[in-house]
């Protein structure tokens, strides 16, 4: 048990509330707008399961492949692997099991669920190496997020649209958005060490520009879904909702004052995600 709640610490399952609400909304809404009836219990499981199997392989990856960045970096020195806490072989382990859970749920899935899978898997091994040469590192983060509501979206229909990919860009970009702010905490340190970042390479100031370009992207690529699918005002009004929070998270943080970058990378999202998740089914059951 020790063990599990170490592992669950180091990947922070927490964070699972950023990308599985959008998975779910891409089945939901794909499964109505395709076939016209909601998804079925087994999609539903099928699609929570893989969804747990890919972001758990891919934090697990992360950490390892960053196991002596971790290490040297006065912020990360005590997460679990440079810690002592989890071997490089019992992290290996659970990555593999992971990889297992995902590839068993795709296949439980359709067929063109199981055909994207290296895509899924590329991205998801490939974004944790990118800080090493450039500093689009943010935006192959968000595609690896993004691949979330794609894969919901596959994973209840077999199929994939151009609605499909609008709610991969806007999930996506403000993905990249919120990880640009997080990446603050880094910038001394990433530049120091020639990792690369938007903070590290741009400077903090210029860096939350970014995040507010690529949230302001987000945002018309959520209100965009309002235009070419049936959803209504009450989805609308969830659009409106999630634009006023990306304005507070960004009110917390200044170049000059950067305490409350948790508040607006963790607490911020979730509610984000959480509040799409909840207006887009609650617009579709009216």
């Amino acid at each position: 048990m020790k063990k599990i709640k170490i592992i669950l610490e180091m990947i922070k399952f927490e964070h699972t509330v950023f990308a599985l609400p959008f998975a779910f909304i891409g089945a939901v809404l794909g499964s109505l707008l395709i076939e016209g009836n909601w998804p079925t219990l087994a999609e539903w499981i099928w699609i929570t399961l893989a969804m747990v199997g890919a972001r758990s392989a891919a934090m697990s990856l992360n950490r390892l492949i960053d196991a002596k960045i971790d290490k040297a970096n006065p912020r990360t020195k005590d997460r679990a692997i440079p810690a002592g806490l989890l071997s490089q072989m019992e992290t290996a382990a659970f990555i593999t099991g992971s990889f297992a859970l995902l590839f068993f749920a795709a296949f439980q899935l359709n067929m063109l669920a199981v055909y994207l899978l290296p895509v899924a898997v590329f991205f998801l091994v490939f974004y944790s190496y990118t800080k090493r040469f450039t500093w689009l590192c943010h935006v192959f983060l968000g595609i690896t997020i993004g691949i979330a509501p794609l894969g919901g979206w596959v994973g209840a229909t077999g199929t994939l649209t151009w609605e499909a990919f609008m709610l991969f860009v806007a999930v996506a970009l403000w993905t990249a958005g919120f990880d640009v702010i997080y990446a603050t905490q880094d910038a001394s340190y990433d530049k120091e060490v020639n990792l690369y970042s938007i903070p590290s390479y741009f400077g903090i100031a210029n860096a939350l520009l970014f995040a507010k370009g690529f949230h302001i992207i987000s945002f018309a690529a959520m209100l965009s879904l309002f235009f070419i699918t049936p959803l209504g005002w009450i989805f609308l009004s969830g659009i409106l909702i999630v634009g006023a929070i990306m304005v507070y998270e960004h009110s917390l943080v200044s170049p000059d004052d950067l305490s409350k970058v948790n508040v607006a990378f963790f607490t911020m999202n979730g509610i984000i995600s959480m509040v799409m998740l909840a207006f887009t089914i609650g617009d579709l059951m009216i």
